[in-house]
């Protein structure tokens, strides 16, 4: 199946999470596939970014985010939320992209017994990742491995016409200048309508 190469997450963050959106996320589990567009994204750019996991320096919870770009940056956060991050950027230099955002394509059965409701299933972090089925057992594998059932798939691109930039979300304490960063990128609403998606999903 074609996929997003490495190529393309060796790039700086900011690129990386603009170009993010309209991608497909897909994961195969027992031949089938479950997919969604990526909607919304948000990047996380190294340890003096105040709002990166890696302002700690490398630990057991960021070895990940040092390692090569396409790796797969899976963490569990408020007691109960698996949420997925893609590493960026060359291999050594902590930073990844948060997907926050997805327009659900194929498995929405499988989603809907996951997330226990019929709509909103992936627009959250955290609802992402329960909808695919993402925890611990993820983290660290290669998205841009051949071989790897968790990828993303190329898909066109989304004109900057429907995109919007904003600060990132539920940053906390986060200091200035990190807190107002626009480094979240999403599909505006009237993008989405003109995208020919529904929000409700």
């Amino acid at each position: 199946m074609p996929r997003l190469p490495r190529s393309f997450f060796a790039r700086p963050t900011l690129t990386v999470a603009r170009e993010l959106l309209g991608q497909r996320l897909v994961k195969v589990e027992r031949g089938k596939r479950l997919s969604g567009l990526i909607s919304e994204a948000e990047a996380y750019i190294g340890e003096e970014d105040l709002a990166c996991h890696a302002k700690a320096g490398r630990t057991p919870r960021t070895d990940v985010m040092y390692r090569k770009p396409g790796s797969l940056y899976v963490y569990f956060t408020y007691g109960m939320h698996w949420m997925m991050n893609i590493v960026t950027e060359r291999e050594g230099f902590p930073a990844a992209v948060l997907l926050r955002g997805m327009i659900p394509d194929e498995g929405i059965a499988t989603m809907r017994r996951r997330r226990g409701r019929r709509d909103h299933l992936t627009d959250g972090p955290a609802k992402i990742a329960e909808a695919m089925g993402i925890d611990k057992r993820w983290n660290g594998i290669d998205l841009c491995d051949p071989d790897s059932d968790l990828f993303i798939e190329p898909c066109r691109p989304v004109p900057d016409s429907l995109v919007g930039a904003a600060p990132r979300v539920g940053l906390g304490g986060a200091p200035e200048p990190w807190l107002s960063q626009p480094w979240n990128f999403s599909i505006t609403r009237a993008g989405l309508v003109k995208w020919g998606q529904h929000t409700s999903l």
